[in-house]
């Protein structure tokens, strides 16, 4: 049997870095949604052991794949709850996520690993506790499973449900730089950090209280200096964008992937052909 899922991207539509913790993390307030643009994953059960494969040079085909680790823990955390005897399956990675974007790839494919397997062994864990399951693995992993655009906070893994975003198209870029998420966060300014981050607590109420909401005045991005600075290839095609389709564009998560949000999927083509 071979179970195929998709593995969607995500970007933060506003992120503020609000304090670094004691454990070395960063506190967060930030809005993420998730977007077409995925990847797919075969899982063949019909294997005998855990098996990974992925075309993508940057993407690793051994333990130290998030999706991997993720079915291994998912075996771990069932064998105290289920009989199952048998557990070998092959997954199958087809990459359009492009790896370190800030696109959330990694981890959306740990996320629908960890989902696939919940359903094909008839659903011995509930949402919260994949979601749990799933912070072991990486902070944006619990948001994949929580399935809705959200407010999260802490590390990620404090989530409030967004019902009525706005809806928009998106052009998207990959600058073909792997960002290094831990090294943009060490090297935040924090004097250089948006001073504004406790004014979006009205924004944050209508979001909320489930009124529709135009995100556009609030789109912000903490992490964009740092990896700028680090990687100035961020910072050219971003003002190479920014001249080719007359807007502001934005940085998700740490880099190193920019979009910019239009009304209508026709403005956005002409947008990006110039005219």
């Amino acid at each position: 049997m071979i179970k195929k899922v998709k593995s969607f991207a995500k970007i933060n539509l506003f992120l503020y870095v609000t304090s670094k913790r004691e454990d070395g993390y960063h506190n967060l307030n930030s809005l993420m949604t998730q977007i077409e643009l995925c990847d797919d994953i075969f899982i063949d059960f019909s294997k005998k052991e855990v098996s990974i494969v992925c075309a993508h040079p940057d993407v690793p085909e051994d333990e130290t794949n998030l999706a991997y680790k993720a079915a291994i823990l998912f075996h771990r955390s069932l064998e105290p709850v289920s009989n199952e005897q048998h557990f070998g399956f092959s997954i199958k990675i087809i990459k359009r996520i492009p790896p370190g974007g800030g696109l959330g790839g990694g981890s959306s494919n740990a996320a629908a690993v960890l989902m696939a397997l919940n359903n094909y062994y008839k659903k011995p864990f509930s949402k919260p506790e994949l979601m749990k399951m799933g912070l072991k693995l990486g902070a944006d992993v619990p948001f994949f499973i929580f399935g809705s655009p959200a407010i999260a906070k802490g590390v990620g893994e404090r989530l409030e449900k967004v019902s009525n975003l706005r809806p928009y198209h998106l052009v998207l870029c990959d600058p073909g730089i792997a960002a290094s998420t831990a090294e943009v966060y060490k090297n935040i300014d924090f004097r250089l950090t948006s001073k504004q981050k406790y004014n979006i607590n009205t924004g944050l109420n209508v979001l909320l209280r489930g009124q529709e909401f135009d995100v556009r005045d609030q789109m912000h991005n903490d992490l964009e200096e740092s990896a700028c600075r680090l990687y100035p290839e961020i910072k050219e095609t971003k003002e190479e964008m920014q001249l080719l389709l007359q807007r502001k564009v934005y940085m998700t998560g740490s880099g190193s992937s920019l979009f910019a949000l239009f009304s209508g999927r026709k403005t956005a083509r002409r947008a990006v052909k110039g005219s």
